[in-house]
């Protein structure tokens, strides 16, 4: 049997929509997924992003969930470098209360915040002249150099993002400190330094499934790791170190009462239709999508084929996105379904998670309807 698969939304706006169709779309494809046998539904969450509509994701995931009777529906994840561990449970504790069972509790670290890194053995990172400057072929994978995020994190709209959702002098505790006091408020109860118990309600006990998210070799992969949780490695996000993270994920775990071994997923950019030149006529708006978010001006909405055809591309900005661009798998159903195979074999994934974006709506469950199909013959 392959893995299962999962989805990846990130509520996305076309050139020829708004917030109102996506949120609709949304809740369209989510239980299109659930008829066609995907095991999870993920919601991202993106700030000032003209072309994502995600900002929420216990929102969205409200709406997902009280569409649907059966997928898991989750965060892919919440941003908490602006949020409060007892925050997130509440939330969680109410969406349990309400759909009891299939929640998946996703969390990340929130770009820009300060976190230490490691190079993980044996995923081909740097080569014998110090960084990888070329794409290569690691465990059967492409794996390009990693992109250099300074510019991105240092523009002007990642820095007022962070000062619009911090309150003024606020400070975010370290990752590693707001991971184990969120499960212990949502496992047994918290007890502060001073001897105070609290108890939270809807929140503590809920049947929810707790998981990291990363790109690379750093906290997010180690914490996962050391407290025995589920880690979910973003190849579509990070190609040139997701590899790295799942190996430092491995490395650094540890039995817990959630898992006796590591639990991984791992995600892709995907497009599929019956062939390939549709396929990638489908998933033409992709690179100045990805340009748009490189240059530091948030995603824009979703370009059509014309849009992206009309584009004059300078050998800057095909350098600014080729990472992204090259590690899309786009293809027909066979194509595909050979790639992704390849991406759970140098990893050792037990789920791959899929995030499709096209112009058109029924483009995009079109793909997915057809990935699922070839998936379960494979």
């Amino acid at each position: 049997m392959p893995v299962p698969l999962a989805v990846l939304d990130l509520v996305p706006l076309t050139s020829q929509s708004n917030a109102q169709e996506a949120l609709r779309r949304s809740v369209d494809l989510a239980q299109q997924a659930e008829a066609f046998g995907y095991h999870r539904y993920w919601v991202a969450e993106h700030h000032l992003n003209p072309g994502v509509g995600g900002t929420s994701p216990p929102l969205v995931i409200a709406l997902v969930a009280a569409a649907t009777t059966t997928i898991r529906v989750g965060s892919g994840g919440v941003q908490m470098g602006h949020r409060t561990p007892l925050a997130v449970v509440e939330e969680f504790g109410l969406l349990d209360a309400a759909y009891p069972g299939r929640l998946d509790l996703g969390m990340g670290r929130s770009g820009g915040r300060k976190f230490s890194k490691r190079q993980s053995p044996g995923t081909g990172s740097a080569t014998a002249g110090g960084v990888r400057t070329a794409t290569e072929m690691v465990r059967g994978v492409r794996v390009p150099p990693p992109f250099p995020t300074a510019r991105l994190l240092g523009s002007p709209r990642i820095k007022l993002s962070a000062e619009l959702l911090q309150q003024p002098g606020a400070e975010t505790p370290a990752y590693a400190d707001q991971v184990r006091q969120l499960l212990a408020l949502l496992r047994t109860g918290y007890r502060s330094p001073d001897d105070v118990e609290i108890h939270v309600v809807p929140g503590e006990g809920a049947n929810v499934e707790v998981w990291i998210l990363g790109s690379s070799a750093g906290d997010s992969a180690i914490i996962a790791g050391q407290l025995g949780l589920r880690f979910a490695a973003s190849y579509h996000v990070s190609p040139g170190s997701a590899l790295d993270a799942v190996d430092c994920y491995r490395d650094a775990f540890r039995p817990s009462s959630d898992l006796s071994r590591p639990h991984l997923s791992v995600s892709a950019d995907v497009v599929v239709a019956e062939d390939d030149a549709t396929a990638r006529r489908r998933a033409a708006g992709y690179g100045l999508w990805v340009r748009s978010i490189r240059r530091g001006d948030g995603a824009i909405p979703f370009p059509s084929p014309e849009e992206a055809s009309a584009h004059v591309w300078t050998e800057e900005d095909r350098a600014l996105v080729a990472d992204r661009t090259e590690t899309q798998f786009v293809g027909s159903p066979e194509t595909v379904v050979e790639q992704l195979s390849a991406l759970q074999a140098a990893t050792g994934a037990d789920e791959l998670v899929i995030t499709t974006i096209t112009h058109a709506h029924a483009d995009r469950v079109r793909s997915y309807q057809l990935l699922a199909e070839a998936w379960s013959r494979s």
